[in-house]
């Protein structure tokens, strides 16, 4: 019995002499992993939650946590237990010096190294210890009895090991302390499995919408898909994760540089696909994509967002003028002028359409395109839109009218009173005409705007206006087909 309590004292001798050592570093990469969001926000900048489970030990554990992303920003990391279990931070440590032959080079200068040379007559390889002496272009080694500058050709460097401190891929070390359960009295300290998730923000993860819209034959209504692109530079993949973006400016104490934006192809028109589910988030917008997917590193990947049909739509042709010659004589004003063509749409459901609009729409470009007489889609034109709320109206301008021109005159300017010794003030009447010409085979209607500033008066119009603002006088010009019509107006003002 003496000699079997002798036998458990010193049994637990040695348990407690081998645990009184170094921590042993445990490492944990994405096979472990058994959940993985990515939230990702304008502006360069996702928040990432890695669940895995780890091995940890009761008491003081280091962990290299690898896989994280490259561009993480270590000091927003949290690592918490879901299972419940209390964890103390004591020290952490983001490796991002990865290994590569150069830094391999580097981290041994003033380090013996096996130097290989390879006899490409008999094959035979010779072998010879050298000490690096620098590694910044190129190589320096010292002999025994020389110092030679470049690497033999051919041959090669064999290194007694590698530096703890370089990774081959971007690494978080944690140090912390644990309180995990053990698993009996004999088992020691011996680690058990764990769940914990690793959150924290990073750069190099960017989405943006890209819109696709076809334009029906008759240009009163739109098929309009929308797509989120994203894009993956942040140093590592993220496999099989829940995806969501934020739609909104999140303010930030240090805003990144944004990164170069990346030429995407024109996408082409698809079926409808799934929306991304749609909720409010604080002052934000949260979309949530219904599955699963793979964000590969340095991948650029599209995503459907909405899909909607039959949008009906406003074209407009409009000619907008400027206040600045209403305070002086000028006479001619334009000759040719093109009116700008846009396209209008409220971003609300259509009546009997179970989905399509009515949510908030992120912003991004809006591509149009129109089949022509073969049935072949063209490209018309895009804009980019911004943030646009359930309910408002979207305005995109897709270019220049080609058939549709107009010349502009001041005729007649008078000046009623001034107003001390500013010359160009005081009151001002003066008159205007624009002739709009219409070479298409149905009629148009020409929406003129006219900023005017100061106090003002209209005094004569060969069409009636509307005062939309203060500043501004509008009108709507009906110009038959392959025919002309005259637009005058003369408006008193006063500076």
């Amino acid at each position: 019995m003496k000699n079997a309590m002798k036998g458990s004292l010193f049994l637990l001798t040695i348990l407690a002499a081998a645990g009184a050592g170094a921590i042993e570093e445990r490492q944990s990469n994405a096979a472990e992993q058994t959940a993985l969001a990515v939230t990702i926000y304008n502006g360069d900048l996702a928040l990432v939650k890695d669940a895995r489970k780890v091995k940890l030990a009761n008491g003081e554990n280091l962990l290299a946590w690898r896989d994280v992303s490259a561009q993480i920003q270590p000091e927003t990391a949290l690592l918490r237990s879901l299972d419940g279990r209390r964890l103390n931070l004591l020290e952490q440590n983001f490796d991002f010096d990865l290994l590569t032959p150069q830094k391999l080079l580097q981290e041994s200068v003033g380090e013996s190294v096996r130097v290989i040379r390879h006899q490409p007559i008999t094959g035979v390889e010779i072998s010879e210890y050298a000490t690096v002496l620098a590694a910044n272009e190129g190589v320096v080694l010292k002999f025994a009895d020389r110092v030679e500058t470049a690497l033999p050709n051919p041959g090669r460097l064999a290194f007694p090991g590698v530096p703890a401190h370089l990774r081959d891929r971007p690494t978080l070390s944690m140090l912390f302390k644990a309180d995990v359960p053990t698993p009996g009295l004999f088992g020691g300290n011996a680690p058990s499995e764990q769940n914990l998730e690793l959150s924290y923000l990073t750069g190099g993860l960017t989405w943006k919408a890209d819109y696709v819209a076809e334009l029906s034959a008759r240009e009163d209504a739109m098929d309009l898909n929308g797509w989120v692109t994203l894009t993956n530079t942040s140093g590592t993949a993220y496999p099989k994760a829940r995806l969501q973006l934020i739609a909104g400016e999140v303010n930030r104490a240090q805003p990144e540089m944004a990164p170069a934006p990346r030429m995407v192809k024109a996408m082409a028109m698809a079926d409808a696909a799934p929306a991304m589910q749609e909720e409010g988030l604080f002052e934000y917008h949260l979309y949530t994509l219904d599955r699963l997917t793979t964000l590969q590193d340095n991948q650029t990947k599209q995503v459907a967002l909405l899909s909607a049909q039959k949008v009906s739509v406003d074209k407009e042709f409009r000619i907008e003028g400027g206040d600045w010659y209403y305070a002086g004589q000028h006479g001619e004003l334009g000759k040719g002028l093109k009116p700008q063509v846009y396209m209008e749409f409220t971003n609300k459901a259509e009546k009997g359409e179970a989905s399509g609009l009515g949510i908030p729409l992120p912003k991004g470009i809006v591509r149009v395109y129109k089949k022509d007489s073969a049935g072949r889609a063209q490209f018309i034109g895009e804009d980019r839109i911004d943030h646009t709320a359930k309910g408002e109206t979207v305005k995109l301008k897709l270019g220049e009218a080609f058939d549709i021109t107009a010349d502009k005159k001041q005729t007649d300017f008078q000046r009623i009173a001034a107003t001390g010794f500013n010359v160009r003030g005081g009151v001002i009447e003066t008159a205007y005409q624009m002739e709009i010409r219409n070479a298409k085979s149905e009629k148009v209607v020409v929406t003129v705007v006219e900023p005017i500033a100061g106090e003002w008066q209209m005094l004569q119009e060969s069409h009636p206006h509307r005062k939309d603002s203060a500043h501004v006088a509008k009108w709507e010009v009906p110009v038959p087909a392959e025919g002309k019509a005259l637009l005058s107006w003369r408006v008193r003002v006063k500076y």
